[in-house]
């Protein structure tokens, strides 16, 4: 039979000490906060700058072209010949029911027109466009 040591090395501990846990989390929380903005989309397009703007993406199906006229949907690369079509079996398959279109400022006023048209010739009538602030002037007290 197995004896119990009166002495014990090493003294139960009463206590949790939980300053790792809170390290832990707090580093997640500052890894999130950073790479959160940068998850909206993978394509880079550099909006047109208005007054009165919305850069924030809430959720939906959203088309973007880039500067060279590609057309993508959700981030996958889609010809004009099938666009109709992909983009209302992606408006479908969305719980939320509304297109944003993000447009490379370089990109010309008919692509756009084009591509919206082609939007509601698919029957979406919800059509959001995505432009960004303009950057804010200093303003000098002289």
């Amino acid at each position: 039979m197995r004896r119990k040591r009166e002495n014990r090395l090493y003294p139960k501990m009463h206590d949790i000490n939980v300053t790792n846990l809170v390290d832990v989390v707090l580093v997640l929380l500052i890894v999130f906060m950073i790479t959160a903005p940068l998850m909206q989309s993978g394509i880079d397009v550099n909006l047109p700058e208005t007054r009165m703007a919305d850069a924030t993406l809430s959720d939906g199906v959203v088309v973007t072209i880039d500067e060279r006229g590609v057309t993508y949907i959700d981030d996958r690369v889609v010809e004009l010949d099938r666009f109709q079509a992909a983009v209302r079996r992606a408006y479908d398959e969305n719980d939320i029911k509304q297109v944003f279109l993000r447009a490379d400022e370089s990109v010309t006023h008919g692509v756009v027109v084009d591509v919206m048209g082609r939007i509601k010739n698919a029957g979406i009538i919800e059509v959001g466009l995505v432009t960004k602030l303009p950057a804010q002037e200093e303003t000098t007290n002289e």
